[in-house]
């Protein structure tokens, strides 16, 4: 799909940029594969790792998805896009509303412009657990940012082949917004305790493989307006503690600002939409787009799927699949290390 194609991903340096660039480079030969990211450092560290002599498609953009002129510019003879850049931390997004709301939404408006002006074939943006239902403003921002998303389908028509999707999934182990860092250097430095927010804490969990993997199967499935949910297993917070130091005791800290105590990636004000596929589930648009052809119960792939039940809500208390001690041992023992 990807063989001889123009790919960009913002953000791309952090930790899904990374193992994004590394999974394109060992399955495909694309034609490009562009970085567009503001840390010139991570760029630089990155430009090492993945060396325009060794691989000549990789190009690296510095630049701001605020900044709709540099995007736009970074656009040209693109085909597939990943959205990965945004502002994630929910405590510190509690605190800075405003750059939050700049880089998350305006960011969002600017890729959607400038995918449309290069005529961009397909955009995948990453969303989180944390849009729906959200209380705090980072999944606000990405709530809006879906929606965003979502409704470029309806402006694109028949005029442009551009289509846009999104991809919503939970926390990410050991990517900069895990706890599994901060657990890691209080064990490295001879902590003697672990911070706990709370006892009953539940989380979504998945590997940085398996959310590329994901990225990339959403690409083939995609029609456009899609919200494709992942089937992942739960963890206990206090579980992932134990696996990590099971000899450290827990501190329990409370429950930070903009943080819920557990998550959820379907609403159950979206299970007249939510359809239930093999390994996924895909939230259906609630708008009608110009093309209402669009049978969303069989996807590109001819995967079917159905309809939910009226009480469905897909939460990381309630899921039928939890990680044990053992099994997060054996899941996460590169991040571990």
């Amino acid at each position: 799909m990807f063989n001889n194609k123009s790919i960009l991903i913002t953000g791309g340096t952090g930790s899904f940029g990374n193992l994004f660039v590394e999974t394109i480079l060992k399955k495909f030969k694309p034609k490009k594969l562009i970085i567009f990211s503001r840390d010139e450092l991570k760029q630089s560290i990155m430009a090492q790792k993945f060396s325009k002599d060794k691989y000549p498609c990789m190009r690296y953009f510095i630049g701001d998805v605020r900044d709709l002129g540099r995007l736009t510019f970074a656009m040209a003879g693109v085909d597939y896009v990943v959205h990965a850049a945004a502002l994630k931390q929910v405590n510190i997004a509690e605190y800075n509303p405003m750059e939050c709301v700049n880089t998350n939404i305006g960011g969002a408006e600017n890729v959607v412009k400038a995918t449309l002006s290069a005529n961009v074939l397909k955009i995948i943006a990453l969303s989180t657990d944390k849009a729906s239902d959200p209380i705090n403003l980072y999944g606000a921002t990405k709530l809006t940012s879906d929606k965003i998303f979502v409704s470029a389908n309806n402006i694109v028509g028949d005029v442009h082949p551009t289509r846009f999707s999104v991809v919503r999934y939970g926390n990410v182990a050991g990517s900069r917004g895990s706890v599994i860092p901060i657990f890691k250097q209080l064990i490295v430095q001879g902590g003697k305790e672990l911070p706990i927010t709370d006892i009953k804490m539940t989380r979504f969990w998945i590997t940085l493989d398996q959310a590329v993997e994901f990225v990339l199967k959403s690409f083939e499935r995609m029609q456009g307006g899609e919200i494709f949910v992942p089937k992942i297993p739960s963890i206990k917070i206090t579980d992932l503690a134990k696996a990590m130091a099971s000899q450290l005791k827990h501190k329990i800290v409370g429950i930070r600002p903009g943080e819920k105590l557990h998550e959820k990636m379907c609403s159950i004000n979206e299970a007249h939409l939510t359809l239930d596929f093999k390994d996924h589930y895909v939230i259906q648009p609630s708008i009608s787009f110009f093309d209402n052809n669009i049978k969303y119960s069989k996807n590109a792939l001819n995967e079917e799927g159905k309809l939910v039940s009226k009480d469905f809500e897909y939460r990381s208390d309630n899921n039928n699949h939890f990680l044990s001690v053992q099994e997060i041992i054996k899941l996460n023992k590169d991040f571990f290390n």
